[in-house]
């Protein structure tokens, strides 16, 4: 996908999101902005752990 076509779903995607969410979707665009690439590919692979294993994250959690 072309950075254009991703600036165009995220777009579409923008004007679907309830409006409450739309600062912290904002807060989170500016500290990505000022993170260097190895640490924004550490936070995307740790969302990737979690999202993978959260049942097994939960049953750890008891």
């Amino acid at each position: 996908m072309t950075t254009n076509e991703i600036k165009s779903e995220i777009q579409k995607s923008l004007d679907n999101v309830p409006e409450g969410v739309l600062q912290d979707i904002l807060d989170f665009l500016k500290k990505a902005e000022n993170q260097p690439a190895d640490r924004l590919n550490l936070m995307r692979d740790l969302r990737d752990i979690l999202t993978e294993d959260k049942e097994l994250l939960e049953r750890l959690a008891k």
